[in-house]
């Protein structure tokens, strides 16, 4: 397999070029050009590189280290890409549009399939199957700015929401994340980063460790640990405590809100007592409850059947955690009629491979 920019940082570039007999400070302008152009071709000569440069990075660097399987628009202009990896692996990574019309968020992936084997999410029916690399996570983020600015709009910031457990792919993903948003490369800036974890301790904390600027996200999906161990076996092993603990240490040092992700599935974590037991559980913190609907994606590991809570349950919900103060958003359901759940595009086409 051919290298690939995505898969470069600066200090990377800057060793090969000197191995290839060439100043290192080409490295710069090659990788701006490269984010500039979202991935795309360049024209390398443009650049005013040394020729035999110019000529040799246009023979030994692929394009890509992905191809598009199958791009889907849903009616809210929600877009979801299948791309398929160098060892035929797919991944998925979706954009959505932003109630500011200028503007896009993307989600992306940090693993083919997943180990987690929370229950509702169609992901975690596949398996595991391996660790993406920097580059793969990149190039998924070039896929969505291309696809934003075909529209003429931005992308403006990305959660690593999708496919995975990115805290169980650390390296890679901290790799990822000074690519997309380091200056004179993606440019993105590291607040408009999410990262998303099912609440892994050890990770939140080497996360926090970093010192880095960006944002972080729980996926909660219950305020006890016996409702949650059910959904998330995750659970089992880092309670709701612990897991809001290390919450506590991330926001200490960045001094800004934390969020926590619940999905309100019909009569398992939707109750009015549940969300009571919420506000309980954040408290006086400054944190955001992002509440989310459901999608439907058939059968779960265990046989079950969820379903996304009733309006009226979920405005229940809503309301009482107003009621004890609590900061809360609904994020509602997005491209339903797309496969827009994770994992749902890639167990649909999987299937109908011959």
């Amino acid at each position: 397999m051919s290298a690939a920019l995505v898969d470069f940082d600066r200090a990377g570039l800057q060793e090969l070029f000197a191995a290839w007999g060439h100043k290192r400070v080409h490295a710069d302008r090659v990788l701006r050009a490269f984010y500039a152009h979202d991935g795309a071709t360049v024209d390398w000569t443009s650049l005013g590189l040394p020729v035999a440069l110019a000529a040799r990075i246009a023979s030994e660097f692929s394009g890509s280290v992905s191809t598009l399987v199958t791009r889907q628009v849903a009616a809210d202009g929600t877009t979801k890409l299948l791309l398929r990896l160098h060892d035929g692996r797919t991944v998925e990574s979706v954009m959505m549009p932003d109630h500011r019309g200028e503007r896009v968020a993307g989600c992306l992936s940090t693993q083919v399939g997943c180990a987690m084997g929370c229950d509702f999410c169609a992901t975690t029916k596949t398996g595991f199957e391996r660790n993406l690399t920097a580059g793969e996570m990149v190039e998924q983020f070039l896929a969505l700015r291309r696809e934003a600015r075909a529209l003429g709009r931005k992308l403006h910031t990305i959660v690593f929401m999708g496919m995975g457990e990115p805290l169980l792919n650390l390296d890679a993903l901290l790799a990822a994340i000074h690519r997309i948003a380091g200056n004179g490369l993606g440019n993105l800036g590291w607040r408009q980063i999410t990262v998303s974890t099912v609440g892994i301790v050890p990770g939140m904390d080497a996360l926090d460790a970093t010192g880095l600027n960006i944002n972080l996200a729980v996926s909660l999906h219950a305020p006890d640990d016996t409702t949650r161990a059910r959904l998330l076996p995750m659970g089992r092993r880092f309670g709701v405590a612990e897991i809001m603990a290390a919450m506590d240490r991330f926001q200490d040092r960045r001094g800004r809100p934390t969020i926590i992700q619940y999905c309100l599935l019909r009569g398992v974590n939707d109750s009015v007592d549940h969300a009571r037991a919420l506000a309980a559980v954040v408290g006086t913190r400054r944190i955001h409850v992002n509440l989310l609907t459901y999608n439907p994606t058939g059968l779960s590991l265990r046989g079950i059947a969820y379903e996304p809570a009733t309006d009226a349950a979920a405005e229940a919900f809503f309301r009482e955690l107003r009621v004890h103060k609590v900061v809360t958003h609904f994020r509602r359901s997005r491209g339903p009629e797309i496969d827009a759940a994770c994992g749902q595009l890639r167990r649909r086409v999987a299937a109908l491979a011959p």
